[in-house]
């Protein structure tokens, strides 16, 4: 981590943070609306100060956290994981979503989607009639 007078962009930012796996993601990401800062839509030359809350959506994923540190190189995860704190609103948003999803896929009932090896061999069996194994 660097000092807290040093200047990251965004992107660069988000990128060391491991948010995105390469730089043009995060890009893409910022100038798609996906990322905010302050509840305001930037640019991602944006430089990007200590103590300022950052809004991400991937996907059905959301997370806002504030910036604890300043890093222009992307480091090991441990490492990257120092440079920003998730609020506990989020948390607890993501760990609700999460169950709601789990739910909403349920167990699938014995019978439907794709036939068993047992239900081939008998569908095999009805079309061809006759005794095929």
């Amino acid at each position: 981590m660097e000092s807290s007078s040093e200047k990251v962009r965004l992107d660069k930012w988000l990128w060391a943070a491991r948010f995105f796996k390469t730089r043009s993601l995060a890009t893409e990401a910022i100038e798609g609306g996906k990322v905010q800062v302050n509840q305001q839509r930037i640019k991602p030359s944006k430089e990007v100060r200590l103590g300022e809350e950052i809004n991400v959506r991937m996907g059905a994923i959301e997370k806002t956290v504030i910036v604890r540190g300043l890093s222009k190189q992307r480091r090991p995860a441990v490492e990257a994981a120092l440079l920003y704190e998730e609020t506990l609103e989020s948390v607890q948003k993501r760990e609700e979503a999460a169950k709601l999803r789990q739910q909403a896929v349920g167990v699938r009932p014995i019978g439907t989607g794709r036939p068993t090896k047992k239900d081939r061999r008998l569908i095999r069996r009805f079309t061809e009639g006759g005794n095929a194994s």
